[in-house]
């Protein structure tokens, strides 16, 4: 303090500090002053300032007591803040650094600088302004928002994701999603956090489901950005996250409605023609353990099992006679049978699906070579699915039992399938096939299942 004191008077007003010796016990009176501090405080000269007493010059009475209770018990006190009333008793911010000093004689004194502090002061509460107007905004707003560090640890929150982990935001700060999710949860999420820190590249929507702290889980749709300081560096992310549990719970009533509408076909088909049925359960169970081997979603899985279910719908408005006949089929015949493929995608095309349940069953006797029908597709203009159905029906229709043959056997099939591969079916499929039927000790797996 001392050395701030000893600055030269001319010193001080260059740099606009006010500089002061007080007189504080026993006659309160300014011994010191300075051109700047008289500036400050709004009088013309230093003389009508040591008229004014350095306790009036305080707008609060509780800041002139904390001020003196410091300085007395400290004996220095370092830039406190206060509002001051100035000439025309407006009010003005400083800051005082000072120190007391008591003279031999048991003299008081208070000697020290105050600086001007009202532009900070008001830049300051324009800055509170706009983060309580960001914070409002954040808070307003009906998704959690978040955002990390580049160690994944939180450091600001909304009030949505605040409810969500019953927690205040500043009990949240500093944590990580280890603190809130499950190991493996938490672990990806972070996963997906370096990711956009170290690609620079957003994760917009992904689509995830979340255990809750209570125990239930949710599905929500994520988006993940950099972070930039103002030299471009990347310090961290944000991300946005929406609860789409209530739109996903409707849309998978919708889908089960459908489903079980559906289903209710496939009974009218079991009824009219068993051995149908039991193929297209068969071809179903085969399609979805191709599925699983390529590590497909719980929703894609679905889709395929459908697919396999559904594939052969067509034939319920095909005559008994001819899906029957104990023979070879008529060019006619076969042309008519070549129809269920048309009738089942008229039946379903119209229906929303979360997957291209019509398109799949449309193509599924499609062959890559070009020789498939209806429409001679070749290569990749025939999807994955299709593909997979194709080999799943070839796989199941040579094995057993048809009305006009006996059952060729899985050698037989597995013959035709490694005959066309690449041709005809798709190699990457057929591989997997004959992974599962050699897992299975050589027969074929989808009759146990």
């Amino acid at each position: 303090m001392k050395d701030t004191f000893y600055l030269n008077i001319s010193t001080a007003d260059d740099l606009g500090i006010g500089l002061f010796k007080y007189f504080l016990y026993p006659y309160e009176k300014f011994l010191i002053t300075n051109y700047s501090l008289a500036q400050i405080l709004g009088f013309s000269s230093k003389r009508d300032l040591k008229k004014v007493k350095l306790k009036d010059l305080f707008l609060n009475f509780e800041d002139k007591q904390e001020f003196l209770k410091i300085l007395r018990r400290d004996g220095k006190v370092k830039f406190f803040e206060t509002l001051f009333k100035g000439k025309d008793s407006q009010p003005l911010w400083v800051a005082i650094t000072a120190s007391r000093i008591i003279s031999p004689n048991s003299e008081e004194y208070v000697e020290g600088i105050i600086e001007n502090i009202s532009s900070h002061k008001e830049m300051e509460e324009n800055l509170s302004l706009e983060r309580d107007f960001m914070q409002g905004l954040l808070d307003n707003i009906p998704d959690i928002i978040y955002f990390k560090d580049r160690q994944n640890r939180i450091i600001k929150v909304n009030k949505f994701y605040a409810q969500g982990v019953g927690l205040k935001p500043d009990e949240i700060v500093g944590k990580t999603d280890l603190d809130f999710f499950p190991y493996e949860q938490a672990k990806k999420m972070m996963e997906d956090d370096n990711y956009v820190i170290e690609s620079a590249e957003a994760i917009v929507g992904k689509i995830e489901r979340t255990l809750l702290p209570d125990g239930t889980w949710n599905q929500v749709i994520t988006t993940k950005i950099p972070m930039y300081d103002k030299a471009g560096k990347i310090i961290g992310t944000m991300g946005i996250t929406r609860d789409m549990t209530a739109y996903a719970n409707l849309e998978r009533e919708r889908l089960s409605m459908l489903i079980n509408a559906l289903t209710v076909l496939g009974k009218a088909l079991e009824m009219r023609d068993p051995y149908t049925f039991s193929h297209t359960r068969h071809v179903a169970t085969i399609a979805e353990a191709i599925g699983k081997e390529l590590g497909w979603r719980e929703n894609q899985l679905l889709g395929i099992r459908l697919a396999g279910e559904l594939h052969d719908l067509g034939k319920i408005g095909i005559p008994l006679d001819i899906l029957n006949k104990p023979g070879k089929l008529s060019d006619l015949e076969y042309t008519f049978i070549q129809e269920h493929v048309q009738k089942c995608y008229n039946l379903i095309k119209d229906i929303e699906f979360p997957f291209p349940l019509a398109d799949c069953i449309y193509q599924h006797h499609e062959r890559l070579d070009g020789s498939g029908y209806p429409q001679k597709l070749k290569g990749d203009s025939i999807l994955l699915e299709a593909r997979i159905l194709a080999i799943s029906d070839v796989l199941e229709a040579m094995t057993n039992h048809r009305p006009y043959r006996e059952a060729l056997g899985l050698k037989k099939a597995t013959r035709e399938l490694q005959g066309g591969r690449g041709s005809k079916y798709d190699s990457k499929i057929v591989e997997i096939v004959f992974n599962l039927i050699n897992k299975n000790g050589g027969s074929a797996f989808w009759v146990a299942s």
